[in-house]
């Protein structure tokens, strides 16, 4: 059987949702490996990176189970719900690629301001107390603010790790925008591909 046909198909499918499985679990064991061991105590950023994995597991279940039975039903809406994922995150990773630095404080700004737990843990991570003003009348759990002075601002911090983060998290989106593509391909493809082994006379 040539690389192309129906089996080779079905193997690239099955594999490349084996990929999204595992990607699927690592993303939930980390966002709780993080919460059980109080290096995130925001719920909302736990629950967030929860559900993207979850989102993803169930959709690489979608894509298998059609892969391996050759379901018509499950290969359409794994199809379309891959094309829509590849858009929504080939956009956003072209977005995080053109920031520029004053976009990106507006954006730190902005996430900043959602939530009183996630400011602590980056205070208390990067050593560091507000966003763009220390204020000595309250209270910050970093190190650095049982000696005022040696205090910096988050956002001086945060700015310096910005553009790193940002093409990181781009270059990651795009490499797997790309693979959702090569899935939407394939599910296309191996839709249309007749199983060797069913009856000649029969619908695909």
């Amino acid at each position: 059987m040539v690389c192309g046909g129906f089996v080779c198909t079905k193997n690239a499918l099955s594999a490349l949702n084996i990929l999204y499985v595992m990607v699927s679990l690592l993303l939930i064991g980390v966002a709780a490996w993080g919460k059980w061991f109080g290096l995130v105590s925001s719920i909302s950023v736990v629950a967030g990176v929860i559900g993207v994995g979850s989102f993803l597991l169930l959709v690489a279940f979608v894509g298998l189970c059609g892969a391996l039975k050759h379901h018509q039903v499950l290969l359409f809406f794994y199809m379309m719900i891959l094309f829509v994922v590849f858009v929504l995150q080939f956009s956003i990773s072209c977005a995080c690629l053109a920031l520029n630095k004053d976009q990106q404080n507006q954006l730190l700004e902005a996430g900043w301001n959602k939530s009183e737990a996630m400011q602590q843990d980056v205070e208390k991570t990067l050593n560091c107390c507000g966003f763009s003003y220390v204020n000595h009348n309250s209270s910050c759990p970093a190190q650095c603010f049982s000696n005022p002075p040696s205090c910096d601002t988050c956002s001086h911090t945060l700015q310096s790790y910005a553009r790193e983060v940002l093409q990181f998290v781009g270059g990651i989106g795009l490499f797997f925008s790309f693979t959702e593509i090569l899935g939407v391909w394939l599910t296309h493809k191996y839709r249309n591909l007749k199983d060797p082994r069913s009856n000649p006379g029969a619908f695909l």
